[in-house]
């Protein structure tokens, strides 16, 4: 289990943070309206990663308060907004946040991407990286985890995984794929054994560090 602080502005936002995080077994360590209320108590507690949430807040402007303070130098930050353009993600990067994606992802796209940032790995969302940039990123990624995975994933899999990832559930996979719901059960139970995963979350959060699922 992972250790989460949360930052919210919204005391409504930082509750449904709190569930949706509790209902995905990762623990809350303590959750802030502010950045300042935050960092009075980082040297209290231990945690994994860091989730702030700036919706209502203009992003840029955020983002480097957030840089401003050097969070990411010490922990892993994973940062949820709106309106943020490439270039405001390239800088997050830069300065060494773990992720920076958009506020109404997926509650299974959210919590892979923490694990993925608690791990130490870098997540990249598509709608905040150029195309040019993340069609190559996800040629190589890809071609790396297939050839690392002892059973590669099926073209339809990889499809499964992909839907996963979006918090689709076994009924809605087989409408968009025109399959039954016990054919999807089969993709599901397939990939969980290629990838080694006990759960879909776990297996979205494996897929992401192969490089099979782009956000």
């Amino acid at each position: 289990m992972i250790r989460v602080f949360i930052v919210a502005p919204s005391a409504l936002g930082r509750a449904g943070l709190e569930n949706l995080l509790a209902a995905h077994q990762i623990e809350v360590a303590g959750s802030f309206s502010s950045i300042d209320e935050l960092t009075s108590q980082l040297s209290d507690l231990a945690v994994d990663a860091i989730l702030i949430d700036s919706t209502g807040e203009k992003f840029e402007p955020f983002l480097d308060s957030v840089i401003g303070l050097g969070l990411a130098s010490d922990f892993s930050v994973v940062l949820l907004g709106e309106g943020a353009s490439p270039s405001a993600s390239a800088e997050a990067v830069r300065a060494g946040i773990s992720a920076v994606l958009p506020n109404d992802i997926s509650p299974d796209q959210l919590v892979a991407a923490l694990h993925a940032a608690a791990s130490g790995l870098l997540v990249l969302h598509p709608a905040f990286v150029p195309a040019e940039v993340n069609n190559g990123f996800s040629a190589v990624s890809r071609a790396s985890a297939l050839e690392e995975l002892a059973e590669p994933l099926t073209p339809r899999e990889n499809e499964v995984l992909q839907m996963l990832a979006s918090g689709l559930g076994n009924k809605e996979i087989a409408a968009k794929l025109a399959i039954s719901d016990h054919t999807v059960k089969f993709h599901v139970a397939s990939i969980l054994s290629k990838l080694g995963a006990a759960t879909r979350t776990e297996a979205v959060s494996i897929g992401i560090r192969r490089g099979l699922v782009l956000l």
